[in-house]
């Protein structure tokens, strides 16, 4: 069967203000890597597994032309929807487009916000994903094995074993407290949601059928619009579909969702405390991207990608400080989280965003 991976790429990634911006995003930054962007990394780690052709990186309109600049796919292959409509409508639009163009295919959803460590344990992983889903139809996403109680993400419940990996999923639950963050580590049956997911063209529509009928006609609307090379109608079709996620609206809802556990170092890069834990840290645990001195200083983040700049921290700690030509953010680690604020001020304001 023809397989494909649909990389997301979409996001504002607002919590990486200043680097991050309307035009420019996360994904299109060297954050984890001091040579390859973000998404320059989905694209290499997958590309041993899925032909050229065969891989799409699926974003919105106002990013769309810097993704074509950057090649790393054929244009063709860059597919914008109209409007933002959360992981579902981004994925209800690459399948109109997989229908349209009369394809079946076995799909690999990836995002380009992941750090992955090992990607040679990350594409066997892949492998066995793929397999899952062609051979037993359902819904297969791929579960990290939490190495801390974190409340960012949502754990899957893991189920019965039905091959080698995989397993059924017993329960998805959302983003938990810490208490609870615990009992999850502690019981040792709980993975957190990777938001990667694997299934066929088939079994998307099928699930979509049964959970989000109104969603499904949307789709053989909009294949029909693309056939037709008719964008306006696309787009006016489009502006119906809710603002879900994919893992409220169908995974927490099917009946045939497996979970393969993961096998290589993740992470999800939400936001600048997030790069402690994926770049090389110094003998203080500080993480610096730039020319940087630091003298008694601990588990600072420092983003400072400026030709020239020099950046010296002296007593400090926890903080984050992220330079860019227009703009200076300064922040403590436990903050980091709450930078979209800014962001949104400085919508209202007028401000570089």
């Amino acid at each position: 069967m023809n397989r494909v991976a649909v990389i997301m790429a979409g996001g504002s990634g607002e919590r990486f203000w200043p680097a991050s911006r309307l035009r420019r995003p996360k994904q299109l930054l060297r954050l984890a890597d001091p040579e390859r962007t973000l998404l320059e990394q989905a694209v290499a780690r997958i590309a041993p597994l899925v032909d050229p052709e065969n891989v799409i990186v699926a974003t919105g309109a106002p990013i769309r032309d810097a993704i074509v600049e950057a090649n790393l796919v054929p244009e063709a292959n860059v597919w914008a929807e109209p409007s933002k409509k959360n992981t579902l409508g981004c994925l209800s639009w690459a399948a109109a487009n997989f229908e349209a163009g009369g394809k079946n295919p076995t799909w690999a959803v990836l995002t380009a916000d992941h750090s992955i460590s090992d990607e040679e344990a990350f594409r066997k992983c892949v492998e066995i994903a793929f397999s899952a889903a062609e051979q037993t139809g359902g819904l297969v996403t791929l579960g990290i094995p939490p190495s801390r109680p974190d409340t960012g993400f949502g754990y899957i419940e893991v189920g019965e074993t039905v091959g080698p990996g995989v397993s059924n999923v017993a329960r998805f639950h959302e983003k938990p407290d810490e208490i609870t963050a615990r009992e999850y580590l502690r019981a040792g049956r709980f993975l957190w949601n990777s938001g990667m997911f694997f299934w066929t063209q088939d079994a998307f529509l099928r699930e979509l059928n049964a959970h989000r009928p109104g969603v499904f006609g949307l789709i053989r609307a909009l294949a029909e619009a693309i056939r037709a090379g008719d964008g306006a109608r696309a787009a006016e079709v489009f502006e119906a579909h809710p603002s879900e996620s994919v893992d409220y609206a169908l995974m927490e809802n099917t009946r045939s969702a497996y979970v393969v556990r993961a096998t290589f170092g993740w992470d999800d890069l939400g936001a600048w405390d997030s790069l402690r834990r994926s770049l090389p840290l110094d003998s203080a645990g500080n993480a610096f991207v730039g020319d940087v001195l630091s003298l008694e200083s601990r588990n600072n983040v420092v983003y400072a990608e400026i030709e020239g700049l020099k950046v010296c921290l002296l007593g400090v700690e926890d903080l984050v400080l992220a330079v860019t030509p227009d703009a200076l953010l300064l922040t403590t680690a436990q903050r980091s989280q709450d930078v979209r604020k800014i962001v949104e001020e400085l919508k209202k304001r007028g401000g570089p965003v």
